[in-house]
C-alpha cells in the first residue's frame, strides 16, 4: 500500500473516533441531566425510584398550604389526582393558592421533596399602570 494512502486512511479513522466519541460524550451528559415532566395524574401509576429527578406541574389546591418557619408543605393538584409536596426554602412571589406551579424534586412514599419550587404567571399579564410627568 502506498504510505501516502495509508497515512490519509489513519487520518481519516482517527477523526472518526475522535468525532464518535465527543458525540458519545454529549449525549451521556444531556441523557443524566434529564427531568421528566408529570402531572398528578400520570404520577399516581407510575413507579419512579427515589434518585430519579422529576418536575411535576399542577395547580396549589386551595386550603393546602402549609408554613413552619421556612418550610412550607402544600398540595399539586390537576383536578382528578393530587400529590402533596414539602419544601424547605422561600417560594417564589408568584406562589399563591389556586395558581400554577412546577415542582422538581423526588418523589419518596408518595410525597414529593423538592428542591426547586416555580410560579407559573396568567399568560395575561398587564404592568402596573406607570403614570409619566413631564416636569421641566
Amino acid at each position: 500500500m502506498n504510505p501516502i494512502r495509508k497515512k490519509r486512511i489513519y487520518s481519516i479513522l482517527f477523526v472518526f473516533l475522535f468525532s464518535v466519541s465527543g458525540i458519545s460524550l454529549i449525549l451521556y451528559s444531556l441523557n443524566s441531566n434529564l427531568d421528566y415532566f408529570f402531572t398528578p395524574t400520570e404520577l399516581k401509576d407510575r413507579n419512579i425510584p427515589a434518585d430519579k429527578r422529576i418536575k411535576v406541574g399542577g395547580m396549589v389546591l386551595s386550603g393546602s398550604v402549609e408554613r413552619i418557619s421556612s418550610s412550607i408543605s402544600f398540595v399539586i393538584t390537576d383536578y382528578e389526582n393530587s400529590i402533596k409536596v414539602e419544601y424547605e426554602g422561600i417560594v417564589p412571589d408568584l406562589f399563591k393558592e389556586d395558581s400554577g406551579v412546577v415542582v422538581l424534586g423526588n418523589l419518596r412514599d408518595k410525597i414529593l421533596y423538592a428542591e426547586e419550587v416555580l410560579a407559573k404567571h396568567d399568560e395575561n399579564y398587564m404592568p402596573p399602570n406607570i403614570e409619566l410627568s413631564n416636569d421641566n
